[in-house]
């Protein structure tokens, strides 16, 4: 009796062992991870949200070489560690290939964990170089330093100041890396650097010491290479001490629009580097942009299109190296490095964009202003 049932037992889990196996042949199991609480929540979530909608097309155009795509999203709430977390909790899941993480320094610490694992990892919007140091991972977004160099360019290019003033935060990265670029592309540009001011997380709620040196310095704009919470607070305690500069931000600039509690009539004029501008009216923008306007009740924002683009750009690398759902990880991982290199990418971020083996992508930016309340895209 205890033989039949030992018997019985065995087949069953050998059973459920096929079946499992199975489920998972079935679909291209592909994870997430991004702040979706926390004081960078706004990016996480419009990351995750548009990566389920590029799924749903993505699914219900026939998948990825016939096979389904199957997403989990983790919450690293822009911390290192719990993004660490949140990365073992896909491996447990099964993830094959992985999307993430959002910010730059959560993605440095996972980075270090993927390589191990030759898991293939595309992030939306990871800009530290070292975020796509090893061989495995690669880039939708421009790094920092691309940032900060084209920062320069484009207003010297344009004429937008004579005298500029920085403020960035020097305990960041992501703050760190662009400062460094564009100060060392302003040396080019015929615009004076006339203060260059630092703060630290610690230390991230009063600007008064920084913009009462740029106003005295007569910078007629302040360069803010930081997140959006940040530079609410700077422009609100500018208006307060009445000085009107021209602000100038990049890619973390965007969602200053939705900050609780900010009046955004001072972000009006606010331009900003972007690969995305959602007013845009070609019919691919305008198509993400309506079917996240309806599913979400808001206007996506950069961080969301790249996301869009991220799971696309994966579909791509994935037909043109033909893999399926029965290899492993570091199976895929292996073909998709190979190629990212031989793809050409149009999407909502960029046209002909193309990667070569530093996984950064090579793309023209767009410059986007704040009027009437909304981002349009700058003359």
């Amino acid at each position: 009796m205890r033989k039949t049932m030992r018997v019985i037992g065995t087949t069953l889990a050998a059973t459920m062992v096929l079946s499992m196996t199975a489920m998972a042949a079935d679909t291209f199991k592909i994870g997430g991870i991004g702040p979706v609480t926390g004081p960078a929540a706004a990016y996480g979530s419009a990351v995750k949200n548009a990566m389920e909608i590029a799924a749903e097309e993505i699914n219900e155009a026939g998948g990825i070489n016939g096979y389904q795509v199957e997403l989990n999203f983790q919450d690293d709430e822009h911390d290192a560690e719990k993004a660490i977390t949140a990365y073992n909790t896909l491996k447990d899941w099964g993830m094959q290939i992985l999307e993430g993480t959002v910010t730059s320094t959560p993605c440095v610490a996972v980075a270090a964990e993927t390589v191990n694992d030759g898991m293939f990892q595309l992030t939306p919007s990871g800009s530290s170089p070292s975020c796509i140091t090893n061989e495995n991972a690669f880039a939708v977004c421009f790094s920092d330093p691309a940032q900060g160099t084209l920062s320069a360019v484009y207003i010297g290019t344009h004429g937008l100041a004579e005298k500029v003033a920085v403020i960035y935060n020097s305990s960041d990265v992501y703050s760190t890396g662009i400062y460094e670029t564009f100060m060392a592309e302003a040396e080019n540009q015929p615009f004076e650097v006339v203060s260059a001011e630092a703060f630290t997380d610690d230390s991230s709620t009063d600007f008064n010491v920084q913009l009462t040196k740029a106003k005295d310095a007569g910078a007629d704009l302040v360069f803010l290479p930081i997140y959006y919470q940040a530079a609410s607070q700077i422009l609100t305690q500018a208006n307060a001490m009445e000085y009107a500069p021209v602000f100038f931000g990049v890619d973390g600039m965007d969602g200053i629009l939705g900050v609780e509690g900010f009046d955004t009539a001072l972000a009006e004029g606010v331009l900003l580097l972007t690969p995305f501008v959602a007013t845009a009216e070609d019919e691919a923008t305008a198509s993400f942009v309506g079917k996240y306007e309806e599913k979400f009740g808001e206007t996506p924002n950069q961080f969301a299109a790249d996301a869009y683009d991220g799971l696309y750009i994966i579909k791509m690398a994935a037909e043109l190296a033909d893999v399926n759902p029965d290899m492993d990880a570091a199976e895929i991982g292996s073909a998709l490095i190979e190629a990212m290199p031989q793809i050409t990418f149009d999407g909502l971020t960029g046209e002909g964009t193309t990667w070569d083996a530093s996984g950064a992508p090579t793309k023209d930016p767009k410059a986007m202003v704040i009027k009437d309340g909304i981002y349009v895209e700058a003359e």
